[in-house]
């Protein structure tokens, strides 16, 4: 369905029972709504009725030009707005990588909006922050960000070739039609860019600005996750004042959603309270 917020409109993906209790599921870079394909599922017979989100730069109809644009503070209104939209009044909210981050920033700024949290991957930003400043592992694994900070530069690499090295860095999503599925909509006039944006928009003012957590929070990581180390892992839970559970899939890599999907299915029954079995395989 396409939703009307801010001005924008955004698509959303919406699948379960009805009368069900929403979920509101966020996606990360360079991906979409789509990753959540295989984990939906195994949330519906707990009860569950999800709402997979693309985000704003992923939304042909929510893409401003603009880098301010996807600043944190406008990704939270965002989410907010959509809720307004679809009537929801709270949500057992969901997010991964990118998704990640603004969820832990709804959660923090309105936490009346979200009954639950699971991020998936990318810990508190705090967390972040500790293991940038305590950890030299962590400041190369996040090397990355400075080529795509770069306007047209990071452009021009991750599209070259039919968009080869875009292509490789989702080479653990899955098999080619897969990476396929990623890629493609990447190649689209503008849709890169805007995805660019959210690390460019990035400042140190906006993630510090995320404060503690005090929903009930599960924070879900794999050990073979390349962009996140056990240091940011394992200072997650200094910044969550609730409920808090701490999940380690270990021989995962950091595409959870598409790798693992029925352990994190699991992950997000349990900390929701849904009532069916996430069954199936990773």
């Amino acid at each position: 369905m396409r939703v009307d917020a801010r001005g924008f409109t955004f698509d959303v993906t919406v699948d379960g029972p009805p009368d069900g209790v929403p979920v509101l599921l966020l996606h990360g870079f360079p991906q979409h709504s789509g990753e959540w394909d295989d984990v939906t599922p195994r949330l519906h017979p707990g009860g569950l009725r999800t709402y997979a989100l693309d985000q704003r730069g992923y939304s042909p109809g929510a893409r401003p030009s603009a880098v301010a644009d996807y600043r944190i503070p406008e990704l939270v209104t965002d989410v907010v707005a959509v809720l307004d939209a679809l009537g929801l009044d709270a949500v057992h909210l969901v997010g991964h990588d990118w998704g990640a981050v603004v969820a832990w920033a709804v959660a923090a700024r309105q936490p009346e909006r979200v009954h639950t949290l699971t991020a998936v991957s990318v810990p508190h930003p705090a967390a972040m922050a500790h293991a940038l400043a305590s950890d030299g592992q962590q400041k190369a694994r996040s090397s990355y960000m400075a080529l795509f900070r770069k306007p047209d530069k990071a452009e021009k690499v991750l599209l070259a070739w039919h968009a080869t090295a875009l292509r490789k860095l989702l080479g653990g999503v899955g098999d080619s039609s897969r990476v396929n599925r990623y890629a493609d909509p990447m190649r689209e006039p503008g849709a890169l860019t805007a995805a660019l944006n959210w690390y460019r928009a990035m400042s140190r003012a906006d993630l510090a600005n995320v404060g503690p957590v005090a929903v009930p929070t599960t924070y879900v990581w794999s050990d073979r996750d390349v962009a996140i180390g056990r240091t940011a892992a394992e200072a997650c839970a200094a910044n969550v004042t609730g409920d808090y559970r701490f999940v380690q899939l270990a021989g995962v890599s950091h595409w959870i959603p598409d790798t693992a999907p029925a352990p994190l299915a699991e992950a997000i029954l349990a900390r929701t309270g849904g009532t069916a079995q996430a069954g199936g395989t990773a």
